[in-house]
């Protein structure tokens, strides 16, 4: 059994992981951490768990190098980097679900979020989106869990990137529910501020888009648009992207093309032609939706749906490693999703 360590163990990232990993047959989480909860066990901050996992936290700033052989970092950016420093060893795999490892630039991500206190560890860094980087995931020691968002964007735009069908400028409309904001008390989380509302925010300056626009300039020289905006739903991302196509293809020859890109992606479900994604249909699930349409004009529209917490992060952080471990990847993420 790999021996695996949650690092902040208390927020949704956490818990979903917990639930996760529990059923997983060849995993046992050993660690769980949490400065605020330190000294209480896991399942008095999460009674769900009460008879199924009563492991006790133990605080975040002890040394827990060496402790296991899987380290999922559930921290705030600038911590995580802190606490990869500390227990990258290159025997252990870490995998860091903040955005301290995401980007191969340093100067974008310090532009972006704050100084890089961890620099001489980004060379060793893989961005975990299993479906572009599967082959460099394998045997990785530190793997940058991708942003929600950005999950949801990529995958969707991936396979016309690939074959380099897209022209013009391309704009991303997503929608996420509200634990895409984290545990912590916030004013706009809370439910009065939410409820019965429905409006974009960080438009123009939202960490994710430098994200996006990094992985899609892999493949082209075009400027991504994006625009997020907050649901009045639990969870669940909804992205839809427009953009124009070098040479009119029709919906069912670009269904295809999808179909053909992901044929061997256990995680990617592409829709048929008239039908698009439901956050209802991914809920507390690995998979990602997606949905296609084009127009005479060549004018096309993509649109994906994920869970945020899972395949926008816990889910996808086990799918890598899963893979790193060298073991099945779909080992613990093949639950069908909940409905309604």
């Amino acid at each position: 059994m790999w021996k695996v360590g949650i690092i902040g163990a208390t927020g949704y990232t956490g818990l979903v992981l917990i639930s996760t990993l529990l059923p997983h047959p060849e995993i046992k989480i050993t660690l769980v951490t949490s400065n605020t909860y330190k000294g209480k066990k896991i399942s008095e901050i999460f009674p769900l768990l009460k008879g199924l996992f009563e492991e006790k936290l133990v605080p975040t700033d002890e040394n827990h190098k060496g402790k296991c052989d899987v380290y999922f970092l559930c921290l705030p950016h600038g911590s995580s980097m802190e606490m990869a420093k500390t227990l990258f060893d290159s025997k252990s795999i870490i995998i860091d679900l903040s955005a301290d490892f995401r980007f191969e630039d340093v100067n974008v991500y310090e532009q972006t979020y704050t100084k890089h206190t961890a620099k001489k560890l980004i060379p060793n860094a893989v961005f975990g989106l299993p479906e572009l980087y599967r082959n460099r995931i394998k045997g990785a020691k530190l793997i940058a869990n991708p942003g929600c968002y950005p999950t949801s964007a990529i995958l969707a735009l991936y396979p016309l990137l690939k074959e380099t069908l897209i022209k013009g400028d391309i704009f991303i409309d997503s929608k996420s529910g509200v634990s895409g904001a984290g545990r912590e008390t916030k004013l706009g989380s809370m439910f009065c501020e939410v409820s019965e509302g429905f409006r974009a925010y960080n438009v123009g300056i939202h960490r994710h888009e430098p994200e996006i626009q990094k992985e899609v300039s892999k493949f082209v020289s075009m400027k991504v648009t994006f625009v997020p905006h907050l649901l009045p739903i639990n969870r669940g991302i909804l992205t839809t992207i427009y953009s124009k196509l070098k040479t009119f293809t029709k919906t069912k020859g670009l269904i295809k093309l999808y179909k053909e890109i992901y044929r061997d992606e256990p995680f990617i479900r592409i829709m048929e032609e008239g039908t698009y994604p439901d956050t209802h249909f991914t809920r507390f699930s690995n998979y990602c939706d997606i949905g296609i349409k084009s127009f005479d004009d060549g004018r096309v529209v993509i649109i994906s749906a994920i869970d945020n917490l899972v395949k926008g992060a816990s889910g996808q952080a086990v799918q890598n490693m899963n893979i790193a471990l060298g073991i099945d990847e779909t080992l613990a993420l093949t639950g069908i999703p909940q409905y309604p």
